[in-house]
């Protein structure tokens, strides 16, 4: 780097520290393979190397510090335990921190554990715009960022705002720390009380996983959960107070208790299970919002195709619940195609916007019900489940449609 290069710079940088576990003690004693390896990964995260160094210590463990040009980055090992700590500092824009760690890690055949994203430099707060709308945009102001990556699939950032820990994926809120369980009982309490029983459900998406444990405190024996994005799901469980904990995931992924993880296509895995005869009781959709991208692979689970393959595999009184999209004018397009979509698929659709919330859900049967809200309110009292932000008002008020979706223009 030329030093006008150097001062054209913005004085700011990431910080990306984590400790790694689970590795071969002699990958851990070995200072060649090290080297090699970190330099490996640098390289290919866009890091320029300028130097490797590196100490070994007696009677083990080794220290390898690699200088850039871009600033530096370290491992130092413990190989009696097996782990290691990593921190790797970038400035500028052209290498990406979060990548050089996940390649590391893959190399030693590490599992990640206290990872974080740190910024460095003269600005404290972080700003981050969603769109709300054709031509209306938010910003959120994050005063930390816990981590921000790239997956396979989105951008996924976690960070501290004025609604807590929240979780943002390609630019939209997902969840807040504030909001994050009036949001999760709108989409699955109403489905509960709509469901004949509730022993198994399956969950696609909702990668912070509050929906399974719902599920489970409702009473469901066994809950599969399907997200077709790992990273996000492991980050979520690594940075959100709510949902999943590192240890619950991990139990998860082991089928250890009610609740087992498939990193998964939700289409793929719907087929099999429906040429496999299972059958749920309750079925949820918990995904970004259906968009215009041509691009966004998550739309075509919004579609009337796939809400029969939700329906094939639903046990008699089983319920699909989804969100829908919000009801506000500005932005209902996707809940009026998804309203027409669901009354055009199943006997039984009942809408809730909570009140609360900008987020609008549904909740349908195959079958009809003359009653449904009677179903609803009657069963509440009883439900093994008590929900914090959800009663019988709330229910009454809820549930009925926006004017737009009950007197749809030409």
């Amino acid at each position: 780097m030329t030093p006008d290069q150097h001062n054209a710079m913005e004085f700011a940088g990431t910080h990306v520290v984590a400790e790694l576990h689970g590795i071969a003690p002699a990958r851990l004693d070995d200072p060649q393979f090290l080297r090699d390896t970190l330099r490996a990964a640098l390289s290919a995260a866009g890091a320029t190397v300028c130097e490797v160094i590196e100490h070994r210590f007696e009677p083990q463990g080794v220290t390898v510090l690699a200088l850039l040009a871009e600033s530096h980055a370290s491992v130092h090992t413990y190989p009696e335990l097996g782990s290691a700590f990593v921190d790797v500092f970038t400035c500028g824009p052209s290498a990406d921190p979060e990548l050089a760690v996940r390649l590391l890690a893959d190399a030693l055949g590490a599992e990640v554990s206290g990872h974080r994203a740190i910024p460095r430099g003269p600005a404290t707060v972080r700003r981050l715009t969603e769109s709300v709308g054709a031509g209306l945009t938010r910003t959120w102001e994050l005063s930390e960022v816990l981590h921000e990556a790239d997956t396979d699939f989105q951008h996924v950032v976690i960070g501290r705002t004025e609604q807590g820990v929240s979780l943002f994926c390609d630019d939209e809120r997902q969840s807040t720390e504030a909001t994050q369980l009036i949001y999760h009982e709108a989409l699955l309490v109403p489905a509960l009380l709509l469901a004949e029983q509730v022993r198994r459900v399956l969950v696609i998406g909702s990668s912070e996983g509050v929906v399974s444990q719902i599920a489970v405190a409702a009473g469901a024996e066994s809950v599969d959960h399907v997200d077709i994005d790992k990273a996000a799901v492991q980050a979520c469980a690594t940075y959100l107070p709510y949902g999943y904990s590192a240890p619950e995931l991990e139990a998860a992924d082991r089928g250890d208790g009610p609740v087992r993880i498939h990193y998964r296509d939700g289409w793929e895995f719907l087929a099999e299970a429906a040429a496999a005869g299972r059958r749920y009781d309750v079925v949820v959709i918990d995904l970004p919002d259906e968009n215009d991208d041509p691009e966004a692979q998550h739309n075509r689970l919004y579609g009337k195709d796939f809400l029969l393959r939700c329906a094939e595999v639903l046990a008699d009184g089983g319920v699909l619940a989804c969100q829908i999209g919000c009801p506000t004018v500005w932005r209902n397009d996707t809940l009026r195609r998804g309203w027409l979509r669901f009354i055009e698929t199943f006997g039984t659709v009942i809408y809730y916007g909570s009140d609360e919330h900008e987020w609008a859900f549904l909740s349908a049967r195959v079958d009809r019900l003359t009653d449904p809200m009677s179903e609803l309110i009657g069963r509440l009292p009883a439900s093994p489940y008590r929900p914090v932000t959800i009663d019988e008002l709330a229910l009454i008020r809820g549930t009925v449609p926006p004017h737009s979706i009950r007197h749809p223009m030409a």
